[in-house]
């Protein structure tokens, strides 16, 4: 507390620095929850007092629920396929289904069947003053069916719970009630009605898929009929007769050209033994081998006959010689033989002659008949094409006639016996506990309320509470020395004056705003007393400052009026003169002298006239008879419109360069900064200044506006006072001011504050 300022320029510019900073540590935090621990707790306890009440008057509910699952591994009767199709069941699949469950569709079929609409629990106002609040703002005719239906459905809809479990394929359905046995009639009749909606629904979309099918088969009937005529008309025109699955042409034209074949071997054959049969005439005779080839028995014979007339002509002719009559015969023999032979030979000759020509005339009519028969198969081939699009049509009918058909058959089966995906895997049952309200969940609910509501109103009020508390405060903002705290004296001190009862107010200050004379005295009644200690604090702070520069003459001013600044002057004036020092105390505070209509009510003339030179300084002076302290009264009752020329005065200046002269200490008694600009004008001869602000009352901002925009002073300045601070508070903002430490020092000397 006893440091020296610091310089003007460093203050400006630190306020600058500090004014958008705040503390974020723990330290900070939990400051604030000390300071605003009555809060925090009264805030706390409203909110689980308010949870407990709920507790005891809140209805209790029972919640129900059944599991559903949607079968992937559906079992289709007559392992059919659906008319309809089978749908993948997926992730998008079953969340459809949850949206259904969630239908209107399906709550009024809940609705409906169990008559809900007749139940008071869904078409009340559930309770007796919600009720008669009804009835009054209400028309007097009774609700309509369709109002009661929309009623129940709402608060149908707000007590039931349909999700899905995870990822799986299965769905929850939860319904709330105020009766158990009700919960889980409810959840099983929505399951229920959601299994006969799925089937109703399959039910109605195979039965107009079966009219749909009837319309169609007979439309299919008829086109497939035509498509088969039309490929009939086409082949009888076309002249199109399939035999053992192919085509009449086709087969003609196959015969004919393997009969081609065959009649040109044979045509070649003929035209070989002709060949051969002609350089067979060429020969005289012919030999063994083809005579052997011809198989002819004549002229094997001949042959056999003109070798051996040969072989006998050759003896006879070597034997006789060559014209003997017997070799002569036999030559003539051998001729008619050869003769015989060619002969024969020629009509062999003939015969294949006749068979070559026969077989060539053959090949040239098989030819004839082959080119016909390829003429008529382009054409066939041509006609073909037609045939098979006329085919394709007419077996593309008869496969959809079929498939149609095979459907139709499938669809009627189907709506005598419908199924579903879904199955119910868990029926509701009657639960044995209530669901709501939890006590543990509630009370943990309204705890963490409070605390979030308690901390909430805890930090709005610190940062809307923009007075000086601490110490801190005062060093930050308006970046001077906090030398003293100063509680609040007497009977009010657990309280602020503004908050006492009027009698009891009445004894610190009168109706004219001055304060008692009996408090201007009270470091000298109760030296031992807290306040005593921390006028002493501020008596050492000014000696300690004196070793640097002159301090000899102190003003003390404020932000404000009724800060507390006269009583500090008096008892800091009366506290140095008490201790032997020579002191006077000047009213300087001429628009509103409390302190001298407190300690000299009846004096006439004081420093306004001394400054006038009217009156002499020691006829205007007031001796205290105990402290012997020097008092200088503002005198002069009327009004004066221009203080601050009196004040700035060269005759003030000399007043006070005398009382340096003739006191150890001066004290001045300043008016307050904000309202007028007196005390800005006493700067050039006033050593020190002493600012005093009010604990949880000054202004933060309004203290250091003023002080920044006197800098004369604030350089002057030898610190802070925090005036009126209530000790039963002040250990929540700052322990080490808490009374007990006082209390237990001065409690030999049988004093307590």
């Amino acid at each position: 507390m006893l440091q020296v300022n610091k310089p003007a320029a460093e203050i400006n510019r630190e306020f600058v620095e500090m004014q958008g900073s705040q503390s974020e540590s723990l330290a900070s935090y939990l400051s604030i929850i000390r300071r605003q621990f009555p809060t925090i707790i009264a805030i706390l306890s409203a909110c689980v007092i308010v949870a407990l009440l709920y507790l005891f008057t809140a209805a209790p509910q029972y919640t129900s629920t059944a599991s559903m699952v949607i079968d992937t591994r559906k079992v289709q009767l007559f392992q059919q396929q659906s008319v309809l199709g089978d749908v993948a069941v997926d992730s998008a699949t079953v969340e459809t289904q949850v949206e259904i469950l969630k239908s209107e569709n399906i709550s009024l079929a809940v609705i409906r069947d169990l008559h809900l609409i007749d139940d008071p629990e869904f078409t009340g106002t559930g309770g007796a003053l919600l009720g008669a609040l009804a009835r009054l703002v209400s028309s007097s005719s009774p609700a309509s069916e369709f109002e009661l239906t929309r009623k129940a459905l709402e608060e149908f809809a707000r007590n039931r719970v349909i999700k899905r479990l995870g990822t799986t394929y299965v769905m929850e359905i939860g319904f709330t009630s105020r009766d158990p046995a009700k919960a889980a009639r409810i959840a099983n009749a929505i399951a229920d009605a959601y299994i006969v909606d799925q089937l109703e629904a399959k039910y109605q979309a195979t039965r107009r898929a079966s009219v749909w099918l009837q319309d169609r088969i007979k439309e299919l009937r008829a086109q497939a009929t035509g498509a088969q005529k039309a490929v009939v008309d086409f082949k009888i025109a076309n002249h199109i007769v399939n035999t053992g699955g192919r085509l009449m042409n086709e087969q003609q034209l196959a015969e004919v050209n393997s009969q081609l074949v065959l009649a040109h071997a044979a045509t070649a054959e003929t035209k070989a033994r002709l060949d051969r049969m002609t350089s067979i005439l060429k020969q005289e005779i012919p030999d063994a081998s083809v005579a052997d080839a011809l198989k002819n028995e004549t002229i094997v014979k001949l042959r056999a006959q003109y070798v051996d007339m040969a072989s006998k002509e050759a003896i006879w002719a070597s034997k006789y010689g060559y014209d003997h009559l017997a070799a002569v015969n036999l030559r003539r023999q051998m001729d008619e033989i050869r003769k015989n032979i060619t002969d024969e030979l020629k009509r062999i000759q003939e015969s294949y002659k006749s068979d070559y020509d026969i077989a060539a005339t053959r090949e040239e009519s098989i030819k004839t008949s082959l080119n016909a028969a390829v003429s008529e198969s382009q054409l066939t081939n041509q006609a073909q094409i037609q045939l098979r699009e006329l085919e394709s049509t007419a077996q593309s009918y008869q496969a959809m006639y079929d498939n149609f058909l095979q459907r139709y058959m499938e669809s009627v089966q189907q709506q005598s016996f419908p199924i579903t995906e879904a199955r119910v895997i868990s029926a509701a049952t009657m639960p044995l506990k209530k669901s709501y309200p939890k006590p543990l969940v509630v009370l943990a609910v309204g705890l963490f309320s409070g605390l979030m509501l308690s901390f909430g109103v805890a930090m709005a009020r610190e940062l809307t509470d923009r007075v000086f508390r601490t110490t801190q405060q005062v060093e930050e903002i308006l970046g001077t020395s906090c030398l003293a705290i100063l509680p609040t004296v007497g009977s009010s001190a657990a309280r602020p004056l503004s908050l006492l009862p009027g009698s009891l107010a009445d004894r610190f200050t009168d109706k004219s705003g001055s304060p008692d004379p009996d408090l201007l005295r009270y470091v000298v009644e109760n030296p031992l007393s807290r306040y005593s200690e921390a006028v002493r604090t501020l008596k050492v702070a000014m000696d300690l400052n004196s070793m640097l520069r002159e301090n000899r003459v102190l003003a003390v001013t404020s932000t404000l009026p009724n800060e507390g600044k006269s009583t500090l002057s008096a008892n800091l004036a009366q506290l140095m003169a008490h201790g032997g020092a020579r002191v006077i105390l000047i009213d300087a505070d001429l628009r509103n002298p409390s302190l001298s209509r407190a300690l000299v009510p009846d004096a006439r003339v004081g420093l306004v006239d001394v400054v006038a030179q009217s009156a002499r300084l020691e006829d205007t002076l007031v001796i205290d008879p105990e402290t012997k302290l020097s008092i200088l009264p503002a005198a002069t009752p009327s009004k004066l419109l221009h203080t601050n020329e009196i004040l700035a005065s060269k005759a003030m200046h000399n007043l006070v360069t005398l009382l340096r002269s003739k006191f150890e200490y001066v004290v001045l008694d300043m008016p307050p900064m904000a309202p007028v600009v007196d005390a800005r004008v006493t700067s050039t001869f006033v050593d020190s200044y002493l600012y005093v602000v009010e604990w949880g009352k000054t202004n933060t901002d309004v203290a250091r506006h003023n002080l920044r925009a006197a800098p004369e002073i604030h350089g002057k300045l030898l610190g802070a006072v925090l005036n009126k601070a209530e000790t039963r508070l002040l250990a929540r903002y700052e322990a080490y001011y808490g009374r007990q430490y006082y209390q237990k020092y001065y409690a030999r000397y049988g004093y307590v504050d």
